[in-house]
């Protein structure tokens, strides 16, 4: 079964390993921590039999209109079984007094953020991939 919180001090680094799959320079778990902990809002799905966070999603906020999720991800050995739509309906509850609720995605994941409202349009971002394990 998994139980979803949103208690980040129920969560240890230790917990956060197995993520960023197929990233080329992944953080560490600690580095991982310090992303959801900095975060305005985080929701973990954690494996209750286990206890291992299978899952989580994260947000940052102006706290007034405009809101961005970086990051959603779910183990690959728990795919398929509803976890990443539980997150995303979960966090978009939380989001849903804010004006614009924002995402970057890869195009194969398009499909999937639609069906909770979301929209494709044209943006432009950069990446630093040498700094993408968070350490400076």
């Amino acid at each position: 079964m998994i139980e979803y919180t949103d208690n980040i001090l129920e969560i240890n680094p230790d917990e956060l390993n197995g993520f960023f799959v197929n990233w080329q320079n992944p953080p560490s778990s600690f580095k991982h921590y310090e992303i959801l902990k900095n975060s305005d809002i985080v929701i973990f799905a954690v494996d209750s039999e286990t206890k291992k966070v299978v899952g989580f999603i994260n947000a940052l906020t102006d706290k007034v209109l405009y809101a961005y999720i970086p990051l959603l991800e779910v183990l690959p050995d728990y795919l398929g079984k509803g976890i990443g739509k539980e997150l995303m309906k979960l966090m978009t509850n939380k989001l849903k007094k804010f004006y614009a609720i924002d995402l970057c995605c890869d195009e194969d994941l398009e499909d999937f953020y639609r069906s909770f409202g979301f929209q494709k349009v044209s943006g432009m971002v950069k990446r630093n991939y040498q700094n993408q394990n968070g350490e400076y």
